[in-house]
């Protein structure tokens, strides 16, 4: 039936004038297009029926993305409802006494309210003392056992520790013992390959010796004969590098002449041009005073 209604609030309009029952046809864009009648139809007299709307609505909106939310209304809103009226109470004449003995007994009530609150008060920090005394009670219990128990294990790894410690020196001194035999058969077979060495070496320096004296007597005979060839081209090829030494400086001394020559012959060729410049200069000077000459007694005249 929610399913029903669902589907009809969903299918219909949600306004509160078109309330028309029944689902909508869906229409879907590419259905074929409907043809028209064009026969003529007798009309018949409308029949006067009321259309009979639901009260109730559901009003689906999307709230989140992929979510819907429904709001269920039953009915609609009555806009002219008569409140009802509190009915009045007929006035009582109350005296003076009925209000004092009105205000006794709230008082006592008060009195044995207070009283019974101060009683569960009192009941229940009793409840708590004894909570905490028995909570006391319990933890110096498991402080005494945890104490005795941690007592206990110290004890037992006091005495593994002393056995583990009494096993480790009894290991080391045996491994001492090991190093310092092992110590002794190094030094013994060292001092017996050092002796073999020191033999050995004494060998080979006699073995050395005799076959330096062979070679030593080798290169004496050997050096006889070739020190006489060697002085020979020794002298030789100081020669060659004597006269190969004076053409060069043959040639150098020559170059050095034409060098020379060829530098004086410049400077006597820069002499000669100012030579030739100064006599220019000169003979300028003069012809300039034999104007100035000629000059000067023409003003003197004027």
């Amino acid at each position: 039936m929610l399913i029903g209604l669902v589907r009809d609030s969903v299918m219909q309009c949600f306004c509160h004038t078109c309330r028309a029952p029944g689902i909508l046809p869906a229409v879907s864009r590419r259905s074929a297009p409907i043809k028209k009648n064009n026969k003529i139809r007798s009309k018949q007299p409308r029949l006067s029926k009321k259309v009979k709307f639901i009260t109730t609505e559901i009003r689906c909106q999307e709230k989140s993305r992929g979510g819907l939310s429904y709001e269920v209304i039953l009915a609609e809103p009555a806009p002219n409802v008569a409140v009802p009226k509190r009915p009045v109470t007929p006035g009582k004449n109350v005296s003076v006494e009925e209000i004092e003995q009105k205000l006794k007994a709230a008082e006592e009530r008060r009195i044995s309210l207070e009283a019974k609150k101060m009683a569960d008060i009192s009941n229940k920090l009793a409840k708590v003392e004894e909570a905490t005394r028995k909570k006391d009670e319990i933890t110096n219990e498991f402080i005494t056992q945890t104490k005795e128990q941690l007592e206990s294990k110290m004890e037992q790894h006091v005495e593994k520790r002393d056995a583990i410690i009494s096993d480790m020196k009894e290991k080391l001194k045996i491994h001492a013992q090991e190093i310092e035999k092992t110590r002794e058969t190094l030094e013994q077979q060292k001092a017996n390959e050092q002796k073999a060495i020191e033999e050995k070496l004494k060998i080979a320096q006699s073995l050395r010796d005799e076959n330096i004296k062979k070679m030593l007597d080798r290169l004496k005979e050997h050096n006889t004969i070739k020190i006489a060839e060697i002085k020979s081209q020794n002298d030789q090829l100081e020669c060659q590098k004597l006269e190969e030494k004076a053409r060069i400086y043959e040639n150098k001394l020559f170059a050095a002449e034409q060098k020379r020559e060829k530098e004086l012959q410049k400077k006597i060729e820069k002499v000669q041009k100012l030579e030739r410049r100064a006599e220019l200069v000169r003979q300028n000077k003069a012809q300039a005073q034999e104007i100035d000459g000629q000059q000067n007694p023409i003003v003197s005249s004027g």
